[in-house]
Parts: C-alpha cells; sequence; structure tokens
C-alpha cells in the first residue's frame, strides 16, 4: 500500500511525467518562477547598511551588528549553496524536481522568515542560521533542480534552455533590489527601518512562487522526442548518447578539468565584481562619481544576465568546448588590456571591456550544465552538475581575496590606489591561460564509464510500468 501511494503521490515522477502533446515550452516558465526568486542573493547587499542601524536608526548604535559579522550572512549563505548542490544532487535525480523544487522553497522562503524573527529579537546567530544555513540550501537545490529537466526537454537546444533559467538567476537582484528598498520604506516609521517585515514579506513571496514552479513542472516520458527532431544519425565527438552516474562521473579525469575550467572562469569575474564600484572610480580617480560607479555596478549586472542567455544558446552552434575556449582566450586577452585602458583614461573601453568578462563569467554557469549533458548524459546531469557548483564555492573565497589582498599589499607598500589592480588583472589573465589549457585537454568519456542502457531506464521505467499495472 505504501509503495503504491509513493508511486502515484504529488511529487513522484510518475505524477509529473507529461502527456502526449505537452508543450515543453511550459517548462522554462516554471523554472524561471524558481530561478527568479534565488536570484536575491546578489542584491542582499541592500540590506547590509540598514541593519546595521537597526537599533540606532540614524546611526549605528554599540549593540548594531557591525559589517563584518553581517558578512558572515552571505558567505555562509553561497557555502551551503555550494554544499548542498553537492550533496542534494542524487537525491535530486532519484525523487524528480517536483519534491526538490517543494524542499528548495521551503528553505529560502522559510530562511526569510527564520531571519525575520533574528532581527526583531536581534539575535544574529538566528539570521546566519536563517538566510546562512537554510536559504543556503534553498539556494543549492533551487539552481539544480530545473536543470537535468530543461535538458531533457530541449535536447536539440541544451545551452538556449539552461541559459533561460540560469539567467532568471542573474536577474533576480534586478527584482530583490528595488523590492526590497520600497518594502523597508513601506514598513519604515520612527521606531523601525523596517527590515524584519520585510524579510517576513519575501520569505512569503518567495516560497509562493517558487511553488508555482514546483507545480508547474513536468517530466517528458522515457524516450521523448521533440516532435519533427530525430538524433544525429552519427554520434558527434564531444555529445554522447550513453550516460554516466553521478559517483562514476567523479573518477573521470573530464569532470576535474570542467571543475577547473569553472574555478578559473569565476575566480576571473568575481572578484571584479566584488570590487567594480571601488576599482572603476580609483582607477579614474576624480573622473567617475560614486553614481557614476553604481551605474557601472548596474550594467555589469546586466552584462552577467545577458551573457547568460547569449553565451549558452551561441553553445548550441559552436559546441561547449569551443565555447569555453573563447571565454579564456577573450577573457586574458581582455585582462592583460584593462590596465592600459585605465591608464590611459579611456573609460569607454575599460567600461566595454569589462562588460564582456562579466558576460562571459555568466555565460560560463549557464554553459556548464549542457557541457556536462553532453559528456555525461542527461541520467544524472543535475547531480553531476550540483557537485561541480563546489568550483563556485572555491571561486567565492579565490576571487575576492586575490583582488582584496593583492590591492592592499601594494597601496601598503606605495603603489598609487588606480595602479593597484595592475598586477591583479595579469594574474587573473594568467589563471584564465590555465583554464584554456584545462578546457583544451578535455575529450570524450571512456566507454567503461558508461552506464548499460538497462540500468539507465529503469528507475522511471520500472515506476510507470508499475503505474499502469495497477490502473489496469
Amino acid at each position: 500500500m505504501s509503495t503504491e501511494t509513493n508511486q502515484s503521490g504529488f511529487f513522484s515522477k510518475e505524477r509529473i511525467t507529461a502527456p502526449p502533446g505537452f508543450n515543453r515550452w511550459m517548462i522554462p516558465p516554471a523554472a524561471l518562477a524558481v530561478h527568479l526568486c534565488i536570484g536575491q542573493a546578489y542584491a542582499f547587499s541592500v540590506f547590509n547598511g540598514p541593519m546595521t542601524r537597526l537599533i540606532g536608526i540614524q546611526q549605528p548604535a554599540p549593540e548594531d551588528w557591525g559589517l563584518p559579522a553581517l558578512g558572515w550572512i552571505f558567505s555562509l549563505a553561497i557555502l551551503f549553496l555550494g554544499l548542498s548542490a553537492a550533496f542534494a544532487g542524487k537525491w535530486l535525480e532519484d525523487v524528480g524536481p517536483r519534491k526538490a523544487m517543494f524542499v528548495a522553497a521551503c528553505c529560502f522562503g522559510g530562511g526569510f522568515i527564520v531571519s525575520s524573527v533574528g532581527i526583531s529579537t536581534h539575535q544574529l546567530w538566528l539570521l546566519y542560521l536563517g538566510y546562512g544555513v537554510l536559504g543556503g540550501i534553498g539556494l543549492g537545490i533551487g539552481y539544480v533542480s530545473p536543470v537535468s529537466t530543461l535538458i531533457k526537454w530541449f535536447p536539440d537546444k541544451r545551452g538556449m534552455a539552461t541559459g533561460m533559467a540560469i539567467m532568471g538567476f542573474g536577474g533576480g537582484a534586478f527584482i530583490a533590489s528595488p523590492m526590497s528598498v520600497a518594502l523597508m520604506e513601506h514598513f519604515r516609521t520612527p521606531d523601525s527601518l523596517g527590515v524584519a517585515q520585510t524579510f517576513l514579506v519575501m520569505g512569503v513571496l518567495y516560497f509562493a512562487s517558487m511553488m508555482i514552479g514546483a507545480c508547474a513542472i513536468r517530466i517528458p516520458a522515457p524516450d521523448w522526442k521533440p516532435e519533427g527532431w530525430t538524433p544525429p544519425a552519427t554520434q558527434k565527438a564531444m555529445i554522447s548518447r550513453n550516460h554516466v552516474h553521478i559517483d562514476q562521473a567523479l573518477k573521470t579525469p573530464q569532470f576535474w578539468l570542467l571543475w577547473w575550467a569553472l574555478t578559473l572562469n569565476v575566480t576571473a569575474g568575481i572578484g571584479v565584481l566584488g570590487q567594480a564600484s571601488v576599482m572603476i572610480q580609483e582607477s579614474f580617480r576624480g573622473a567617475i562619481t560614486p553614481a557614476a560607479a553604481a551605474g557601472f555596478v548596474g550594467l555589469l549586472s546586466l552584462a552577467n544576465m545577458l551573457g547568460r542567455f547569449f553565451w549558452s544558446s551561441t553553445s548550441d552552434y559552436l559546441g561547449r568546448k569551443v565555447t569555453y575556449g573563447i571565454f579564456f582566450v577573450l577573457g586574458a586577452v581582455l585582462y592583460f588590456l584593462v590596465p592600459g585602458m585605465g591608464a590611459s583614461g579611456n573609460v569607454a573601453l575599460f567600461v566595454l571591456f569589462y562588460a564582456i568578462i562579466i558576460s562571459m563569467y555568466g555565460g560560463g554557469f549557464s554553459t556548464i550544465p549542457a557541457y556536462l549533458a553532453d559528456l555525461f548524459g542527461t541520467r544524472y546531469v543535475g547531480g553531476i552538475h550540483g557537485r561541480l557548483l563546489t568550483a563556485w564555492a572555491a571561486a567565492g573565497v579565490l576571487g575576492p581575496v586575490l583582488v582584496n589582498y593583492i590591492r592592499q599589499y601594494q597601496v601598503d607598500h606605495g603603489v598609487p590606489p588606480g595602479q593597484s589592480y595592475t598586477v591583479t588583472m595579469y594574474l587573473m589573465a594568467g589563471l584564465l591561460v590555465v583554464g584554456f589549457i584545462c578546457n583544451l585537454l578535455v575529450r570524450p568519456v571512456a566507454s567503461h564509464h558508461h552506464m548499460a542502457a538497462e540500468a539507465d531506464a529503469a528507475p522511471l521505467g520500472a515506476g510507470l510500468a508499475h503505474q499502469m499495472a495497477h490502473q489496469k
């Protein structure tokens, strides 16, 4: 009895298997409903200032939290994003995207609510637990949960499909930032900055939106193919028809070459994103106002978002390996040229070069799921992608450390602030050269890593067969 209930339950794979004639274009909006929510992480910094004045209101009081302490909230969220994506990946493939998206909604929305209680009671540990741990788990599971589903629905446009969803993560801040400011202003009183109420409302809204995505998500039936599309008659060298188990994938050199390729690409971009405002003001001292620097940050966010769709869609035509090769070659050249633009006072080229660099940073995230599907097949791509995202956590530490500490070392030794990024940019160019070599070494996965065809079909096929027998 319990087996039958599990087979036909609301969260089961069988329950969300699409009927014949289902419109696959209903799936990207379901994925976006999740990614536009969790993309709020890029806008978390709007809360940092107000949370240093929760007691003092106008000015920080002695009892208020400092920025270093608050900085751990976001760091914990990114840490648990990587950990949850890595450890929940295999579970996600077993239970299906609806249950995973439901858990993500509970964790992410619940993290905001727990944090709201922490702000109201002025207990910082509750923010660490709420947004940092629970919210981070929701970020990780929510990030990977629609990916393998999209790839299975769009075998003919893998890059474009994942780009549409992951673009939402890059664009979530455009919704979250003004919404957060507007809500805090709405709830503001002489005795409160409205932060706790804002967290509560956002938690409820994000849970509801992510649940809409969870209810709308569907998976294709076994052996489903888009109408009018047939797989290539001959297997392409870098696109496998076979599948690799998630545990076996970690034993292949391809996984670790891509891990390093993603780490180096993200390291080069994330360090710039964290210091963009200060960097452009110091590079063009006196010529760039704080308002103009904020505009530069906004432009980079837009490049990050659009690059996720553009580059992943382009990879459908160029191939993933060629696209990643462009990231590393073009990125290295631009990083090498950027210091000269600062020295010559050429603001326009400085901004253009960094916009292209950050577009490739975003493109690296959106292209990697399709790259993994090409190499390891689609059966466990969500879980493999989750484990590869530990590269994001590593780069999230490495990038800012390289930019911030090298800059500070040079300033401490008499280098003018405007010239203190030169060595860092050359170092980033060097890292991208190493990334190019890693990508160049990627080859098709050896056949002894492949799963047997029966093993691949068994999990879902057996469940459907059981359900059909029960209905008869």
